[in-house]
């Protein structure tokens, strides 16, 4: 099942709704609470306004977890998952623009699979992790380089309104443990992995990141990046596809 957030045509206001084929949404409830009801509504998919399909209090993204990217970068492995937050502020819905800062004169994308949490998770063990995890989502970890690599840390570089594109939708039905991974720019394919190849797998981070600090209801967890990493320009489209869930699309612009 994949469930949006979308305006509605007439009133534009923020609408939740599962997608029931490729055309048409049928609307529902909110889907963090307990029961979800269809309330009759059904709208023609190209008539519609994608929004973020989360509005995540926070958003815990995960470094170095593919073992090529950990490569790309000459980095040591990790004993444990490196986290990061980037926060609310950044997030942009499919179709939004990606800003690049003045500040920068790198900024990257990084393709990454993303889980969102469904309900208040507090120390949660790995084989648990399905029931707290509402659906999977595809997740652009747009990135300051120079920044990050200036600062010694990550949190400016992450941290900027508009890095960090979430969507299209949520897919309820989808195994995180093995599925494809690819990053479009300006059609030709930059990142090409699968989820398979996770150094810390899905379930693992969110029993990680439950010991740290509670997950609320919409959070995401961003599992990391493979190889391929790359700049974007002014101008430039990025894609990112994730084989089961679909492909969230952003356009590129200058301040």
């Amino acid at each position: 099942m994949k469930i949006l957030r979308f305006l509605h045509p007439e009133k534009q206001t923020p609408r939740w709704g599962i997608l029931r084929d490729s055309e048409t949404v049928a609307v529902i409830q909110n889907p963090f609470v307990p029961v979800r009801q269809n309330s009759g509504e059904v709208f023609p998919l190209s008539r519609l306004q994608l929004l973020s399909p989360t509005r995540p209090s926070k958003i815990v993204a995960v470094g170095l977890n593919y073992r090529d990217h950990i490569a790309e970068f000459g980095h040591p492995v990790p004993e444990n998952p490196i986290i990061f937050i980037k926060p609310s502020s950044s997030v942009i819905a499919p179709g939004e623009r990606i800003i690049l800062p003045q500040s920068s004169q790198r900024v990257d994308y990084e393709a990454e699979l993303a889980m969102v949490i469904k309900k208040r998770a507090r120390r949660v063990r790995k084989e648990e992790a399905p029931q707290y995890i509402l659906g999977y989502t595809c997740f652009n970890d747009v990135t300051a380089r120079d920044l990050q690599k200036k600062d010694g840390q990550w949190t400016r570089a992450k941290s900027f309104d508009t890095f960090s594109p979430i969507g299209p939708w949520i897919e309820t039905d989808f195994d995180p443990r093995n599925a494809e991974i690819k990053c479009y720019l300006n059609g030709t394919l930059r990142q090409h992995s699968n989820t398979g190849n996770l150094l810390f797998s899905a379930w693992e981070l969110l029993s990680f990141v439950s010991e740290i600090m509670t997950l609320l209801p919409g959070d995401v967890i961003a599992t990391g990046t493979p190889s391929g990493v790359g700049s974007m320009q002014a101008g430039d489209v990025v894609e990112v596809f994730i084989q089961g869930i679909g492909t969230l699309r952003n356009e590129v612009a200058k301040e």
